[in-house]
């Protein structure tokens, strides 16, 4: 099957792609490590002027009734530059485990929301920050405070244990839910990935090192065109649970693909931060906004242990 873009598609694509070229995107994320908030919300509030919160929100809660085809070309952009913020919990898992909840509308504002979910996602990102954040347990949601303070490998996804408060209305569908936010972090690591590989790329056009650029050694060569593979194999996988986001076989296809991109952007990483050499292991790069926040989608919204075990059941129950 052949994955395309329709014109509309293409063109909101284009649109992001300015907007966070444009942007200090690596400035606003450094700033967000170390709690200035301020330049990731101003960035924010410009994304949802683009519409990127209000993406699966309906149309007759305020949103753009869109699919999540538009959902992956989003995330793959906050991904690709390194967007700050708890996006995945607003623009993806709460409009469809609210329901009609009247917060809905909020957030496809612009309004900063967060959630914790167990018993896969136990801490609320930038909690702190949410005018709306809950947590799940047990399939009952609550409305959340931010409690303790985790460590994150990434700096950038700054973790607090949810102190959860009243019981709130949400009819949504939490299983829905869970696989839309599994393939909204699916695409964040594909754009990751790829940027990992692109400067990777263009730091071994210009290292030179005994006479010769780097790149033009086979061993760098084959080791960025493993990168290229990983990251082309994963790209038609994260399609194709878009697409069938609302089917029977959804968990399966949000699981094997969420599995597959985290494997190849952490290649990428991996790739990355060897061509780099030594240079690559310091903070003062911006190549570690990439490689740490890898390291931390790899394992958020269900670890790739999690989604093994639902592509294995779903196989086993297709046998039965």
């Amino acid at each position: 099957m052949k994955f395309t873009w329709t014109d509309e598609q293409k063109a909101f694509a284009d649109s992001l792609e300015s907007l966070l070229s444009s942007a200090d995107t690596v400035g606003a994320a450094r700033a967000w490590a170390e709690n200035n908030t301020e330049p990731g919300l101003a960035l924010w509030n410009r994304l949802a002027e683009q519409g990127v919160n209000a993406l699966v929100v309906p149309e007759e809660a305020g949103g753009m009734g869109a699919t999540a085809v538009e959902l992956v070309i989003a995330f793959e952009a906050l991904g690709r530059h390194g967007v700050p913020g708890p996006w995945v919990e607003s623009a993806a898992y709460l409009p469809l485990a609210l329901g009609s909840n009247p917060v809905v509308g909020e957030l496809a504002e612009g309004a900063v929301g967060s959630v914790a979910v167990a018993p896969n996602t136990p801490y609320a990102l930038d909690a702190d920050v949410a005018a709306h954040a809950f947590a799940v347990d047990g399939g009952v949601v609550t409305t959340a405070t931010a409690g303790e303070r985790k460590q994150s490998v990434d700096g950038t996804r700054r973790l607090f244990t949810p102190v959860a408060g009243d019981a709130v209305t949400a009819d949504g569908d939490l299983d829905a839910a869970f696989n839309l936010a599994a393939l909204a972090t699916a695409a964040q690591l594909l754009g990751a990935g790829e940027r990992l590989l692109d400067e990777a790329v263009a730091y071994v056009k210009q290292r030179r090192q005994f006479g010769r650029e780097i790149g033009s050694y086979q061993a760098i060569k084959h080791k960025l065109a493993d990168v290229r593979i990983a990251l082309d194999f994963a790209r038609p996988l994260i399609n194709g649970a878009a697409l069938a986001i609302d089917g029977p076989d959804a968990a399966r296809d949000v699981s094997a693909a969420k599995v597959y991109a985290a494997d190849a952007a952490y290649l990428a990483s991996r790739a990355a931060l060897q061509v780099h050499g030594a240079i690559g292991y310091t903070q003062e790069l911006d190549l570690s906004i990439w490689i740490t926040k890898v390291r931390a989608l790899v394992t958020a919204w269900g670890t790739p242990a999690v989604h093994r075990s639902r592509v294995l059941g779903a196989l086993v129950a297709a046998e039965a």
